[in-house]
């Protein structure tokens, strides 16, 4: 099976937490609280390395003015992020 080339992992890692938090999520508060795991976090930022849509998601943080209400459509995390609203 071929491997996936992931992103760098800091860009990944500011991006996912720069969506979460534009939505009002806080990843450390949600492991506080027992909502995700280390682990969990870990595969949202994998899942992001992965994914081809960091432009599309620096276009989107660049364009939000006010608290999103949901995560961009395009984001593998969406459904996660949008959980954790």
């Amino acid at each position: 099976m071929p491997q996936i080339p992931l992103g760098d992992i800091e860009r990944h890692f500011w991006l996912t937490r720069s969506v979460a938090r534009s939505m009002g999520i806080s990843f450390t508060e949600a492991m506080v609280q027992g909502k995700v795991t280390e682990n969990d976090y870990a595969e949202v930022v994998t899942r992001c390395r992965a994914a081809d849509c960091s432009e599309k998601c620096q276009h989107w943080l660049a364009t939000q003015n006010c608290s999103a209400r949901t995560a961009p459509e395009f984001c593998v995390n969406a459904d996660l992020l949008n959980r954790l609203r």
